[in-house]
């Protein structure tokens, strides 16, 4: 019987830049093989390949997608074998901690003809360039909406009513947790649950949340406390022993998105644009944080600013995914270069290398 499979990025590119979170999403693997090898060299599909294959198997899956591709993974996650296969290639370059005891280096490297791939250095080099060249304006893009949306936050912020927006998060707190305590040290991981990608905003909220008994829909406005109330709910469930998996912003990392408390059978999560998610469950539940904790009558009485600060943001955004775009078309033109210096056959003896380690790190259990 097929596992279940979970999606999620460790990477995102935002207004700060691309943003790794790699190393948590790696936290407590015994076996970590990192995939070295250019663009087009199969690091994906081989991930792919050998996680589809091991849910197939009955084994729980997390796929990790690559948020500069959207066709893309940068890795897969084998928690029941504490195992790991991730694409260790920029901008997520990954530095052993136990190498060879840990972390395994898989060179596909070995599959490419470097003859080949010499006659066409110039290329290459003018490639790289175009793709880095696009991210840099994908970046300031998107740093530029992040000043804007600090100032769509402050129209918001100049109304709210901060003791409510408490009273909501101790409410929440105190259904959510009870009397819960647990003596273990509790786990955390961080991830990113959709990002910026060459086609728009995505997200995962449905397939992660699919199997959480209680959803709370967070409604708001920028600056209304969302990201505030995830970190308090997080912190408490560290204080009190709760494992929890913690989604930070695809546009600023620096903010929360979503908790989840798979113990304690809750996910709470920010439901507005990019990521509105409307309850479709029994159990499902709306937190309105403009109703609660916001002044009445402000959306009506900052339309005119509130509408122009929506139109700037939203064409620095669309600037920023056209520059994602164009980042991806040179890197498919790159990326056709390697596929054609490549022995795909090696690949797949690689493949069936990883898949052998595996099936020994199964028996061992």
């Amino acid at each position: 019987m097929e596992a279940s499979i979970k999606h999620y990025y460790a990477g995102g590119n935002t207004a700060r830049g691309f943003v790794s979170l790699f190393e948590s999403s790696l936290q407590g693997l015994d076996s970590i093989f990192i995939l070295k090898g250019g663009p087009g060299s199969g690091k994906s599909t081989l991930i792919r390949s050998i996680g589809n294959s091991m849910a197939e198997r009955g084994y729980e899956i997390w796929f990790i997608h690559c948020a500069s591709d959207n066709a893309s993974l940068d890795g897969v996650i084998i928690p029941q074998l504490q195992a790991g296969i991730v694409d260790g290639t920029a901008p997520h370059v990954l530095e052993p901690k136990l190498p060879g005891a840990v972390e395994q280096y898989v060179n596909l490297g070995e599959a490419w003809d470097g003859h080949s791939l010499s006659h066409q250095k110039g290329e290459i080099e003018r490639l790289q360039a175009e793709i880095a060249a696009a991210y840099e304006q994908a970046y300031a893009h998107m740093e530029e909406a992040l000043y804007i949306h600090d100032d769509w936050e402050a129209v918001y912020k100049a109304r709210m009513n901060f003791a409510s927006a408490d009273q909501v998060t101790f409410e929440l707190i105190a259904r959510i947790f009870g009397d819960v305590r647990y003596t273990k040290q509790a786990i955390q991981r961080h991830r990113f649950l959709g990002a910026a990608t060459p086609q728009g905003p995505v997200d995962f909220i449905p397939n992660l949340t699919q199997d959480v008994a209680n959803r709370l829909f967070i409604k708001g406005r920028p600056g209304s406390g969302k990201s505030t109330m995830l970190k308090k709910i997080a912190a408490v469930a560290e204080q009190r022993g709760v494992d929890t998996e913690i989604y930070h912003c695809g546009f600023d990392p620096n903010s929360l998105d979503m908790v989840i408390l798979r113990e304690l059978g809750v996910a709470i999560f920010d439901s507005t644009a990019p990521h509105e998610h409307e309850p479709a469950r029994e159990n499902d539940e709306v937190i309105d944080m403009y109703a609660r904790c916001m002044q009445p009558g402000t959306d009506e009485e900052y339309a005119e600013q509130l509408k122009l600060l929506h139109e700037r943001y939203s064409g620095k955004m669309k600037e920023a995914t056209a520059a994602l775009a164009r980042a991806k078309q040179w890197h498919d033109r790159l990326e056709h270069i390697y596929v054609s210096a490549m022995d795909f056959r090696i690949v797949n003896q690689i493949r069936d290398r990883i898949v052998e380690r595996l099936d020994a790190i199964a028996e061992s259990l």
